[in-house]
């Protein structure tokens, strides 16, 4: 029996559930690697440590902010990825194929309601106060 590479899969994947493009489930992979370097190390070499839905929705918006910067909501949207129920959807399409685990408490629901995406990646970038400029007077007569 042979089997398929990721890049196979996601192909799959993306035949099957067409709502997201590829580079998202390349994207999500990624964020997911960087949440598991983040959170640390599992407890016995070589052992890859489970990370829980909000974990990783930490790590992607993390990780999405370093990739992206201000440019982060449009990719997410040209991806087609519009809240964090989407990389919730994206997570389980891949433990459906195999590419991921999951564990008897994981499920769709633990990326609910995660963070506004408005909050995560624009906020950021907006000025953290607003400027007040004189207005010039005006001459009457």
């Amino acid at each position: 029996m042979q089997t398929q590479s990721f890049e196979e899969a996601v192909e799959q994947i993306v035949v099957k559930h067409p709502r997201y493009e590829r580079e998202a489930y390349f994207f999500v992979r990624e964020a997911l690697d960087y949440t598991q370097r983040m959170i640390g190390k599992a407890p016995k070499k070589n052992e890859i440590r489970h990370v829980s839905g909000q974990e990783l929705l930490n790590g992607i918006r993390e990780y999405t902010l370093q990739q992206f910067g201000p440019m982060t909501l449009t990719v997410l949207e040209a991806w087609g990825i519009k809240c964090c129920e989407d990389f919730g959807e994206i997570v389980f399409n891949m433990v459906e194929t195999r590419l991921l685990a999951k564990t008897d408490r994981d499920s769709r629901d633990d990326f609910k309601n995660g963070y506004d995406f408005h909050e995560a990646f624009r906020k950021p970038y907006l000025p953290s106060r607003t400027i007040s400029v004189p207005m010039a007077e005006t001459k009457q007569g």
